[in-house]
């Protein structure tokens, strides 16, 4: 399997690897643009989660920086009462469920759930 193609910015550096850092990167910026997450908030919690990874064992290389800001999101979100744990659980499956649904090369476009 190939490796995604990264997402470069102005100084043709690669950026994002895959296109959900970008989402949670800018999911990270929208709720602070709306102010509901601080940026200190911010800051601290994608410490604590870079923590709680290097504890666990994350050599800390780089390649799964973005998987810390997923943490940290997850968590502010529950936190800050956004979201809970269930409705996150339910749109994960969801997600999860559109993936497998979605043919080899073509876009990832949520289904809706009827359930």
């Amino acid at each position: 399997m190939s490796k995604p193609t990264p997402i470069a910015n102005d100084l043709e550096e690669p950026v994002f690897t895959e296109p959900w850092q970008a989402q949670a990167f800018a999911l990270a910026l929208a709720l602070q643009q709306e102010g509901l997450i601080a940026p200190g908030e911010w800051t601290e919690a994608l410490a604590a989660a870079i923590k709680r990874a290097q504890a666990k064992g994350d050599p800390d290389l780089g390649d799964s920086y973005y998987e810390h800001w997923l943490c940290a999101l997850e968590e502010l979100v529950r936190l800050k009462e956004i979201s809970d744990s269930e409705e996150m659980a339910q749109r994960v499956e969801a997600w999860r469920r559109s993936y497998l649904a979605t043919p080899h090369g073509s876009p990832v476009e949520l289904i809706a759930d009827d359930s």
